[in-house]
């Protein structure tokens, strides 16, 4: 389809095993799915790579989003929500207001890989990262299995990726649950915060092969109880002072060049 009517009457009406093909230029609408597929039988939204939106909203299971770009939307671009999630060969450009963030999830078995996220701004107050999660009482849930492979996070004011889980420093977490079982590889991150990773309350997570080109302090913050972290293979940029900045907390299973200082 290629108007605001037909996606939506489209969406809506999806049944589990449903592909809805997305082209041309729909400026002026959300692209917003709660209509859930099944284990073997995902609803897929797919473009043909060209195709614009304002903004995409998943809060479903079961769902694959391809080929789309979420161009001036309002932020976070991009929302996942659920389980079983993919997003690929996608785009959030230049999104606007709330916290300004490109892409933020929550849920089990989420796969987010060779998208682009790009100009997220710290406007009026916001913290506008390139990814971001966090679990607290207000239906956010912790994140587990997530894989982020192979993304680009260009001209981002804040993180490329923030993560607070339940027990964050935060101090909104939920206390339910755990986040855990994240897999974040073959990125490359361009930002402007301290740091290019900050993580909070998050266990076995896994950092290689990434490349850091943002003029950072250092690039992967671990603290509060973030244990069983492996990191290895990055590539830094020199302006970076050091890699790894670490609490004493999160010191337990991990495995990585010695913390440079404090996360």
């Amino acid at each position: 389809m290629t108007d605001a009517v037909s996606m939506s009457a489209a969406i809506e009406s999806a049944l589990p095993g449903d592909t809805i093909c997305v082209r041309g230029t729909i400026a002026d609408k959300r692209l917003v799915i709660r209509k859930s597929g099944n284990q073997g039988a995902p609803i897929k939204i797919v473009g043909d790579g060209q195709a614009v939106v304002h903004g995409i909203t998943v809060d479903a299971n079961y769902v694959s989003i391809s080929g789309l770009n979420s161009v001036n939307p309002n932020a976070p671009g991009i929302s996942l929500s659920g389980n079983n999630i993919t997003l690929e060969n996608s785009t959030s450009i230049s999104p606007r207001g709330d916290d300004g963030d490109a892409l933020r999830f929550w849920g089990n078995n989420i796969t987010i890989r060779h998208n682009t996220m790009r100009d997220t701004k710290n406007l009026n107050g916001a913290h506008a990262d390139c990814m971001q999660t966090f679990a607290t009482d207000e239906g956010h849930l912790a994140s587990q299995h997530v894989l982020i492979d192979s993304n680009r996070c260009e001209d981002i004011d804040n993180t490329c990726l923030i993560m607070e889980g339940p027990h964050s420093l935060a101090g909104d977490g939920s206390g339910v649950g755990a986040s855990n079982d994240v897999t974040f590889t073959n990125n490359y991150c361009q930002n402007n915060a301290s740091e290019a990773l900050q993580i909070d309350d998050v266990q076995n997570l896994t950092i290689t092969n990434n490349d850091i080109e943002g003029n950072n302090d250092h690039a992967f913050a671990l603290q509060n109880l973030t244990t069983g972290a492996k990191v290895s293979g990055n590539k830094l940029n020199p302006a970076v002072h050091f890699e790894v900045g670490m609490d004493d907390s999160s010191a337990p299973g991990y495995q990585g060049p010695p913390s440079g200082g404090n996360p």
